[in-house]
């Protein structure tokens, strides 16, 4: 079947190399109180995409972070790139005061609105139930009542489920909860997992069936490049390389490279080679970039 974007759908095949967790037009400086986190540079954004070699981009900014529909189809039609929107509601403390006085079904069916109907009054389809989130090393309340609408809507439409982990925590509580409600988890995308680089915990989340998000990549301070792609060489020995997806995280503005950041090509021009150098193949590559993202993405 066809992919939501902000223009319109297309195939699956349209897809190409695509980023997975992207953010082009995010606001969390309300709470932060640092208008770096206010990625407003919409013309920046433009002119790094212009001539980007990705083709495709999962925005993963949902309701209360900022997201800005139209924004996002003018930089989609400036640059060429299909842009994914999503749909639900982030973690704590970034959820708007009234999901903290509605049932997980309320909420849910605000996620299956947008995926059915359009976002914010436009008839563009939101794709992705994501990402939603937990905090470092706990599921709060709300957190909790946030995975349950997203899972709500899940069963509802079958759309993928995207998540956040604080630091890669909390992984493992996150597919429970998805296994004990019959979630699809060919449909389940954990992110941030190349924050927590430990050889054993990748494995056991592999082996639920999800999708492994190594999106935050070119955030060295975390964990090196180096550390990153022996994880993902672990996870390929080990019969895992269908599952294994790649993005940038983006969300400040001192990440574009205008303003001194890695830019959205890091992967491309910096990650990718050493990974080659390090014995992953291009084919594995393109597994990676394209062919996971296809899979996953797919209704």
């Amino acid at each position: 079947m066809s992919i939501s974007t902000v223009k319109g759908t297309i195939d699956k095949e349209e897809l190409k190399k695509t980023y997975v967790h992207e953010h082009l037009c995010i606001d969390l400086s309300h709470i932060k109180g640092d208008q770096d986190t206010n990625l407003n540079d919409i013309e920046g954004i433009i002119d790094e995409l212009k001539n980007s070699t990705v083709n495709s981009i999962v925005e993963v900014t949902n309701i209360g972070m900022g997201r800005n529909i139209e924004v996002l189809k003018y930089i989609s039609e400036k640059t060429g790139i299909n842009i994914i929107p999503s749909t639900g509601f982030y973690k704590e403390p970034f959820l708007p005061k009234e999901i903290y006085e509605m049932d997980y079904k309320d909420i849910g069916r605000i996620i299956i609105r947008e995926i059915t109907e359009g976002i914010d009054d436009t008839n563009i389809k939101a794709h992705v139930i994501g990402e939603v989130g937990t905090s470092k090393d706990e599921i709060k309340p709300m957190e909790l009542k946030v995975l349950q609408s997203a899972i709500y809507a899940h069963l509802e439409t079958g759309h993928p489920i995207f998540t956040h982990t604080s630091l890669g925590t909390m992984a493992l509580e996150q597919l429970n909860l998805f296994k004990k409600h019959n979630v699809n988890m060919s449909k389940v995308l954990i992110g941030h997992l190349d924050l927590r680089c430990d050889y054993d915990y990748h494995l056991t989340i592999a082996d639920s069936g999800c999708y492994i998000g190594f999106d935050t990549i070119g955030k060295t301070n975390y964990e090196k490049d180096e550390v990153k792609i022996q994880h993902i060489k672990h996870l390929i020995n080990r019969g895992h390389l269908n599952q294994i997806v790649l993005s940038q995280d983006i969300t400040r503005k001192s990440h574009l490279k205008k303003h001194g950041g890695i830019g959205y090509d890091y992967i491309t021009e910096s990650f990718i080679p050493k990974a080659l150098r390090e014995g992953i193949t291009e084919a594995q590559i393109e597994q990676i970039l394209v062919e996971n993202p296809k899979r996953l993405l797919e209704v």
